[in-house]
């Protein structure tokens, strides 16, 4: 009566050309629309679900106020036109017809037992649908070569990435931290297939047993595509130090995407501290130094000719011993041409050099970033004064008619750090012997710390 009685009054003013006001108790006395309340649709209701038992449709009446003695078991109903099609995957809930009365007894089903039953398969808003595979691979890390060999076996149940339902599918491997062009290798690419088998080893040289402790390898599976760029379907990390030396390890991961790293305003404050650690840590990788391959360097010292310690000349100076650098080979050098390779040669360097006579240069050699020159060059000097130098390790690139391009270095001294601190010790206490190792070449040189330089 009330709600008749506002419609009326608003008639009358309307006619006589007043201006319609409505309070906000007379708007909402006006919206209410009194009836059976509608069931709130949940978000189950919009993925479709295996069916528990056979549904037999039931042409009754979509009128929510005819009798249905079996409507209050449940709010929810089968869709018919899904039980006609259910002998490949059985009826499916239709968010369209949630009221009461929809279907009879037999093709009920409570909220519970809708819960139990499991997601289809060929369900595009499945979990299983959305997933992007697995990966195996084995890892092995053999002490006396220092080369971590990755044997990339097989994916399984990548995601379709192409119009044909298929990916061109390979498989890229990057070590990080110091992600770069230089460590990045390649497996070949398998054309349309989802579930692709490659069997190809790739290895990694001048991996040390440092680098096995901090680093960790990252396998990134990517779709080829020759006309556009290439598309990422999933990745899998691993840390190294879970390969034991000398032991071949099998993986069978899930491919994932790659980790988000939130933004503060976006979390609560108890996590704003962890992504800021995060952003710090991110800009250091950025902005630190960039690895540029791998050098393996051997150091020898010959003590004089007359063997034993070093005897004084008449004049005072020590008699010279020889110090003997031997310049092996590199491995993942950064690629500096446009083609994706490098003309590499070596310089070294024994500092200070007043004279600047300490100058040694290789052989070029085209074409490649895994060059092998196994050359060696000699240092006519006593052990005292080896002490106070510094051997300066350099990596080129030569281009012809301009100037050559810096690829990476390493200094040995007593003052460095690492690596090329233990190897130049070493060299110092093991006279006569030759000792070699991997160094990581930077893109710029550590600074030297004594004094005269």
């Amino acid at each position: 009566m009330q709600r008749k009685k506002i419609h009326m009054q608003n008639s009358l003013s309307m006619r006589r050309g007043k201006k319609l006001t409505i309070s906000i108790q007379e708007h909402m006395a006006i919206d209410v629309c009194p009836g059976p309340i509608r069931p709130i649709r949940t978000i189950s209701a919009y993925f479709p679900r295996l069916s528990p038992e056979p549904v037999s449709p039931n042409p009754a009446s979509p009128n929510p106020a005819s009798p249905n003695p079996a409507s209050s078991t449940s709010p929810f109903s089968l869709s018919p036109g899904a039980s006609a099609s259910g002998a490949g995957g059985g009826a499916l809930l239709s968010p369209g017809r949630l009221y009461p009365g929809a279907t009879g007894g037999s093709g009920l089903r409570s909220l519970s037992s809708s819960i139990d039953t499991s997601v289809e398969f060929n369900s595009s808003d499945s979990d299983d649908c959305t997933s992007l595979g697995t990966l195996d691979f084995e890892l092995r890390y053999e002490t006396a070569t220092s080369s971590l060999h990755c044997n990339i076996l097989r994916a399984k149940g990548l995601k379709p990435m192409d119009f044909n339902g298929l990916s061109d599918p390979y498989v890229k491997l990057h070590l990080l931290p110091g992600a770069c062009k230089a460590n990045k290798l390649k497996t070949k690419t398998v054309r349309n297939s989802l579930n692709p088998v490659w069997n190809e080893t790739l290895t990694y040289l001048g991996i040390t047993e440092e680098d096995m402790h901090r680093k960790t390898l990252r396998l990134s599976v990517c779709d080829e595509d020759k006309l556009t760029h290439n598309e990422f379907i999933g990745e899998s990390r691993v840390a190294l130090r879970r390969v034991k030396p000398d032991q071949t390890k099998r993986f069978r991961t899930c491919l994932e995407h790659p980790p988000l790293i939130p933004s503060p305003t976006a979390m609560g404050a108890a996590l704003r501290g962890i992504s800021c650690y995060l952003r710090e840590w991110e800009h250091e990788q950025l902005h630190g130094l960039e690895e540029r391959g791998r050098l393996l360097l051997s150091l020898q010292f010959l003590p004089c000719p007359e063997g034993g310690a070093e005897l004084k000349k008449p004049g005072g100076e020590a008699q010279r011993g020889r110090l003997c650098v031997g310049v092996q080979r590199c491995a993942h050098l950064a690629a500096m041409d446009v083609n994706g390779f490098s003309d590499p040669y070596v310089k070294t360097y024994l500092k200070p050099d007043v004279e600047k006579k300490s100058k040694h240069k290789t052989a070029v050699i085209k074409k490649t970033l895994n060059p092998e020159f196994n050359e060696e060059f000699s240092y006519e000097i006593s052990l005292c004064d080896l002490a106070k130098k510094t051997l300066e390790v350099t990596v080129w690139d030569y281009d012809l008619g301009r100037s050559n391009d810096f690829i990476g270095g390493v200094c040995l001294s007593c003052w460095s750090q690492g690596d090329a601190l233990r190897h130049w010790m070493d060299c110092l206490r093991n006279k006569g012997q030759r000792v070699e190792r991997w160094h990581i070449l930077t893109n710029e040189l550590p600074k030297s710390l004594y004094p005269d330089q």
